[in-house]
Parts: structure tokens; C-alpha cells; sequence
């Protein structure tokens, strides 16, 4: 995408990316329900007025909408029959609803979702793989900010760092997690440097917009070059991409807990923007660090949708456990008061997802610089 203008290249890489996940997501909704017997009344993606709409030979509608942040599956007699006129109710076809099939089949449509994106992100992991290669772990030095902490300790493009305060690493995300949470603590760097082993000393700067709060993100202002790959073949990259999934998993839920328990700062939770513009400037560096970004994403958004949130398919299913343990629906009392709190919830994390969006663009220090 890189014949393209920059503006024009990040809204067709995150309306692409964005796409394909939510497509995926909503088609393992689709699949369950078609295989647990339950008729699937409309299938969508994107929000909005219909910019493309048509039936297919089961009386599923599909549509595209013009709005590309998301999407849904409408199933047949999702809503309780106490929520629906007696009109509705009669309409609905029998044996293929969804609130009258057993909770474990319930569960199931809903758990397909973030299961697909897990697939997803294990079958492009393994495609690049067998494809590009294997990614070999390396802590290379791809470019040194000017004026960071990274360039003041005596960091060059071209070292490997091996080390930071005695313990090893590998990759560049190991060295992420090490700096974030130590922004002015002195770190110990030892790195490898034409062959001689030198060992450096620098001391993290606060993230922008980071700075007065309780657990600072720090920075050492170096960035990663450019990843090295080995051949496999086509089995090792099956059981790779399987593998990478688990890994890349594990790292996001350590990063969750690090920022619940307050080792490190909430600097990193961004949202639609952020991933418009991190889909640009991947969409720049080729189609394989794109596949890889999508990959990842797709983790994401598995793991978002199973938190145990009311409106979140992980909420349902904490529902339908609790259905399980006590033989009996929730009460719908309990269960309105669910969807609302979820709700809330939600909005409070996407108000400040942008937030954080609009700090990291610079629109606020640009704001306070107009206002002198």
C-alpha cells in the first residue's frame, strides 16, 4: 500500500484489517449457530445504513454497513419472549431460536466468536511462516531517538542488547516490558557491539502524558530493526503459528495484569484511533509485518471480548455458568442490571481509550501551546 498517500493508506488498512476481524469474529458466530440449529436472521458488518444488502437462500440477510467499527450477528429469538409483542413471537420459527436451546449450546454460538479469532491469528502466523519464516528472537538496535535515554547512555543502531540488569532477553518486546515500568530507575544495558560485550548505563524518561501519574511508562527511546527469519516447513509452521498464538496471549494477559496491578501505567490502551494509525505505518513496512499485525490484533480482540463483561461475549458466558450451576436462568432483574453496568463500563473504557488516543497524537500539548 505504499503507492498510496499516507491518509488514504491508513483509512484502507484499518477499514481492511478492522474488516477481516470482525468478519472472522462474527462468522464463527454464524457457523456455531448454523451447526447448534439456530437460524441466523442477519448477518453484518459494519454499522449503519446498508451500503450493500442481500439475502441468501436460507432468509439470512447480509449487509455491509458504511460505518467500519465493528459488526453483529442477529439471532433468531435472542431477545427473551417477555420482550417481544405476541406478534413477534408468533413468527418465530420453532426448534430454531436461540433462547430455547440448551445453555451449552448457547454457550457455544457465543464462545465461537473469540475462538475464530484465535484461529485466525494461529492460521496467519502460520501462513507467514511458512511463507517469510520463522521470526529468530533478536534485541537489535534499529534506530536511537535523538536526545532519549537510549542515545545519552551511548546506544548504537546496530547493537544487540543481551541483557538489562543481569537478565537476558531475546526479543524487543522483552525489552518493553523491562523499561515501562522503570522510568527513572537507572537500568543496566549490556549489549554486543562488533563482537566486543560492553555494558551501559541509562535511566528511562516518563512516557509523554505519563508523567504525573502513579506508575509512569518508561522510555528508552530506541526502536527494533528489522526482524531476522529462518525456513521451516510447513508442518513446524503449523504447530508454530499455534504456538505464537499461545505465546503472544500470554504476553498480552501479563501486560492486562501489570497495568491492573499497577507495574505499569495505562498509557498503552488506545482504540480505534490508535489502531487507524497503527495500521498505516505498518501497512507501510509490506504485507508481511500487516499480516503479522492483524494476527496479534486478532488476539486482541478475543481476549476483549471474553473479559467477564456484561454486552461482552464473555459476560454471557458468565451468565450461562451461573445458569448452569443453579439449573435456572439468572433472574431477569439481575440480568438487566448486568447489561447495564457492562455498559457503562464500556463506554467509560472507550472515552478513555480516546482520550489516551489524543494525548499520544499530541492534540492536547498542541491545544495548551494555542492557549500560550
Amino acid at each position: 500500500m505504499d503507492f498510496l498517500p499516507d491518509p488514504f493508506r491508513t483509512v484502507l488498512a484499518f477499514v481492511l484489517v478492522l474488516g477481516v476481524l470482525v468478519f472472522i469474529h462474527e462468522m464463527g458466530h454464524y457457523l456455531a449457530a448454523r451447526w447448534r440449529g439456530v437460524f441466523v436472521e442477519r448477518f453484518s458488518i459494519g454499522f449503519g445504513r446498508p451500503i450493500k444488502e442481500w439475502t441468501d437462500r436460507r432468509g439470512t440477510a447480509w449487509q455491509i454497513g458504511w460505518l467500519p467499527l465493528g459488526g453483529y450477528v442477529k439471532l433468531h429469538g435472542q431477545e427473551s419472549p417477555a420482550d417481544v409483542t405476541d406478534e413477534e413471537r408468533a413468527r418465530w420459527r420453532a426448534g430454531e431460536t436461540f433462547h430455547d436451546k440448551p445453555v451449552g449450546d448457547r454457550a457455544i454460538v457465543v464462545a465461537a466468536g473469540p475462538i475464530a479469532n484465535f484461529a485466525l491469528a494461529a492460521v496467519l502466523f502460520a501462513a507467514l511462516f511458512s511463507v517469510v519464516g520463522r521470526p529468530v528472537g533478536t534485541a537489535t538496535v534499529g534506530t536511537v531517538v535523538a536526545g532519549g535515554a537510549a542515545e545519552r547512555a551511548g546506544l548504537l543502531v546496530g547493537d544487540r542488547i543481551t541483557a538489562l540488569d543481569d537478565q537476558p532477553v531475546t526479543r524487543f518486546e522483552q525489552v518493553q516490558s523491562h523499561i515501562q515500568p522503570r522510568a527513572n530507575q537507572p537500568v543496566r544495558i549490556q549489549i554486543l557491539r562488533e563482537g566486543r560485550e560492553l555494558t551501559l548505563t541509562a535511566t528511562p524518561t516518563p512516557a509523554p502524558g505519563t508523567e504525573a501519574t502513579a506508575a509512569p511508562r518508561g522510555l528508552l527511546g530506541v526502536g527494533g530493526g528489522a526482524p531476522a527469519y529462518e525456513p521451516v516447513g510447513i508442518f513446524s509452521a503449523i504447530w508454530g503459528g499455534v504456538a505464537y498464538t499461545a505465546d503472544v496471549t500470554v504476553q498480552t494477559l501479563a501486560g492486562i495484569w501489570k497495568m491492573i496491578s499497577g507495574q505499569s501505567g495505562t498509557g498503552d490502551i488506545g482504540g480505534p484511533l490508535r489502531i487507524a494509525q497503527l495500521s498505516g505505518q505498518v501497512a507501510e513496512m509490506g504485507l508481511a509485518s500487516l499480516v503479522s499485525f492483524m494476527a496479534i490484533l486478532s488476539v486482541n480482540l478475543a481476549l476483549i471480548n471474553l473479559f467477564p463483561i456484561p454486552v461482552l461475549d464473555g459476560g454471557h458466558l458468565v451468565f450461562y455458568a451461573a445458569e448452569a450451576i443453579r439449573g435456572r436462568p439468572l433472574p431477569p432483574r439481575a440480568v438487566e442490571m448486568g447489561f447495564r453496568a457492562g455498559f457503562a463500563l464500556l463506554v467509560a473504557l472507550f472515552l478513555f481509550a480516546t482520550w489516551n488516543d489524543l494525548s499520544n497524537f499530541g492534540l492536547f500539548r498542541w491545544v495548551r501551546g494555542l492557549l500560550g
